[in-house]
């Protein structure tokens, strides 16, 4: 390790190592990405790995449609398999509400160029005949949406950009950042080394508060504790992923079989608790078989928790800061951030290296919030 780099990458998830190979692509190599675990063990390789697109918001949808093109040749770009597919995204309306919030949408969706449309539930027992239609409304379907192996699609980010060189330093923990005269200057590692940098990029995922608090930074985002679990592995029964409002849950069956589904619970406090418990077991099961009743006998293989990095309104903060120069963020995803990785990475890279972007990322500035610009995503899952 040098004495010091021109970019330090907090955080080794799918942004951290994202934004590292966008940035050597271009050119700039003298970037050190540290994590203080391994490789995609914080919420990236605890995700479902959902694809998409379908969103309230013109911010989110347009970095979800970037990263889907970019998804679709990563795996020929990084020469490492991605299980990216394309099975689509079934979202299911129960009521009268969230059918006008389904049209609103879609509507929107479609003005930015997005192929998805509001369907009837026939059409929605046709694309998943074992879905239960019973007081379903209507649905909307979007094909290209899709999943992809959170852990493949970051390891093969790690690999590319350490054939590009950028330096990694795995097992060491960021715990202090030096800002003098309003700029980065360097960070403290928790071996007691300190390491110069010029820019530093916070990709900490849940923890993205406590390190923009190091550089005297404070951010509105809170983790969040989110429960998945995984069956064990079934014929074919379906292509999309499914999320249905009514119950607040979402599930996809694996390419191995295996049928991956969480929910978000209402009542889960702020904390970094990733434990699992058997409530969610209970409640999940009894969700999710509601919707498909054809998963009733289906085993449990396995459950597990991750963090949800929630904003108050559950939208990403990209970008600099007024406060301190050299500093850069990508945080507070509110559960989507591996679906929008790519192509919140590729900016992120772009506006370190020249100062602009091809997308304007004004609107995820975190001054929306003291200005009061913040337009709630009610379609987080």
């Amino acid at each position: 390790m040098k004495k010091g780099y021109e970019i330090v990458i907090v955080g080794g998830g799918i942004i951290g190592n994202a934004v590292a190979y966008y940035l050597a692509k271009e050119g700039q190599k003298d970037v050190l990405v540290v994590e203080k675990n391994y490789i995609s063990s914080g919420s990236t390789g605890r995700c479902a790995g959902g694809i998409r697109q379908q969103w309230d918001s013109e911010a989110n949808i347009r970095l979800a449609m970037g990263s889907v093109k970019i998804f679709e040749g990563l795996e020929d770009e990084l020469g490492f398999p991605t299980e990216f597919y394309q099975g689509g995204y079934l979202l299911l309306a129960h009521t009268p509400e969230h059918m006008e919030w389904f049209k609103k949408r879609v509507e929107l969706q479609r003005s930015l160029g997005l192929d998805v449309r509001l369907i009837d539930p026939k059409e929605a027992k046709d694309i998943v005949p074992y879905v239960n239609t019973e007081g379903l409304l209507g649905a909307t379907f979007c094909p290209t949406d899709g999943h992809a192996n959170p852990f493949y699609v970051t390891f093969g980010y790690y690999k590319k950009a350490q054939e590009l060189g950028v330096h990694y330093l795995i097992g060491k923990e960021v715990v202090g950042i030096e800002v003098r005269e309003s700029r980065i200057r360097a960070v403290t590692l928790s071996d007691g080394s300190k390491v110069e940098a010029r820019n530093l990029v916070n990709a900490a995922g849940g923890h993205a508060r406590d390190i923009a608090r190091m550089a005297g930074i404070d951010i509105p985002v809170n983790p969040q504790r989110h429960e998945i679990l995984v069956t064990e592995p079934i014929g074919h029964l379906f292509d999309p992923l499914i999320i249905s409002f009514k119950q607040g849950i979402y599930f996809r069956q694996e390419l191995n079989g295996g049928v991956l589904m969480g929910y978000g619970d209402p009542e889960e406090p702020w904390s970094y608790n990733v434990r699992s418990t058997s409530r969610f077991l209970f409640n999940m099961t009894k969700k999710v078989t509601e919707v498909m009743p054809i998963l009733d006998q289906v085993r449990v293989l396995r459950q597990w928790a991750g963090l949800y990095a929630m904003t108050p309104d559950a939208q990403p903060i990209i970008g600099g800061v007024d406060e301190v120069e050299g500093y850069y963020q990508a945080v507070g995803f509110s559960g989507h951030g591996f679906m929008v990785g790519p192509k919140t990475s590729e900016l992120l890279a772009e506006l370190i290296l020249t100062g602009k972007t091809s997308l304007s990322l004004e609107h995820l500035s975190p001054k929306r919030f003291k200005e009061g610009k913040g337009k709630i995503e009610k379609a987080v899952i």
